[in-house]
């Protein structure tokens, strides 16, 4: 019996864990975005106040999934009504130092997404997370381009306007 319990619970153990990391990254910031905005330079976001925002789903195929992918997160338009930005261009830099520049008036145009939950779970980096730069490719199959594969960025952690 006392051998059964013991298994039940190392294998509990890493789920109890994660569930513990993740509520304390609630709080941590992921996301700076700076340059032309109105709320201070920078603005900083963590995962909690992002979900604080208006929340959004974008539902569709992508080069880099098996099938149709649910996303939910912020409207791109949104954070940066939030924020005040007035910039022509957004410089989007990854974690691994890959940049994109995305034009500020696709985000209301192309109403990408700033997603930090992909089916429904917090992607890790090794998942391209914890944000990623989505398109409704699906709505839009003019946008099934290089131009716009290369303005999804993942592993997002900087925005600058410009």
């Amino acid at each position: 019996m006392f051998r059964n319990l013991t298994v039940f619970l190392f294998f509990l153990m890493p789920f109890n864990l994660v569930s513990a990391a993740m509520s304390q990254d609630q709080d941590k910031t992921i996301l700076s975005v700076s340059g032309k905005i109105s709320t201070g330079d920078p603005a900083e976001f963590s995962i909690g106040q992002l979900e604080a925002l208006p929340h959004s789903r974008i539902e569709t195929s992508t080069p880099w999934h098996d099938g149709k992918v649910t996303f939910e997160g912020v409207l791109l338009s949104d954070l940066m009504n939030q924020i005040g930005a007035e910039g022509e261009n957004a410089e989007i830099t990854a974690l691994n130092d890959y940049r994109a520049v995305i034009p500020v008036s696709d985000f209301t145009s192309s109403n990408p997404l700033l997603a930090y939950k992909v089916n429904g779970q917090y992607p890790s980096i090794r998942d391209k997370g914890p944000l990623f730069i989505i398109y409704p490719f699906d709505d839009y199959p003019e946008m099934k381009t290089e131009i716009f594969y290369s303005r999804s960025v993942w592993q997002v952690r900087s925005i600058v306007i410009e």
